[in-house]
């Protein structure tokens, strides 16, 4: 997720937030609508597998509709398929997306 840590400041425009985000979202501020969806990504990154219907309901329980659902899944989707590409080919991509704080 380093690589990206450039565009999460910018969408984010919280240096902080990012940082805790880059560092463990486990430990981060986040909403419970902001943590379920983290959590959701993050198994659908490790274990794509054991997704169930409970995971949709868990996130229908904070709040989500089913196209934000279908965003969150297709965003994760993309960064993993972007990032096996990459990781696939060698590419290094930290110092390419390396810019400073916005503070």
């Amino acid at each position: 997720m380093r690589h990206h840590g450039a565009g999460l400041r910018r969408l984010l425009r919280d240096d902080a937030k990012a940082r805790s985000l880059e560092q463990d979202y486990r430990a981060a501020e986040l909403t419970e609508r902001e943590r379920g969806m983290l959590e959701y990504a993050v198994r659908l990154t490790r274990e794509p597998h054991a997704v169930t219907e409970a995971d949709i309901g868990r996130l229908r329980s904070i709040g989500l509709d089913d196209g934000e659902i279908l965003d969150v899944c297709q965003v994760a989707a993309y960064y993993n398929f972007v990032n096996r590409m990459a990781s696939g080919l060698g590419v290094e991509l930290e110092h390419y997306w390396e810019e400073p704080p916005l503070s």
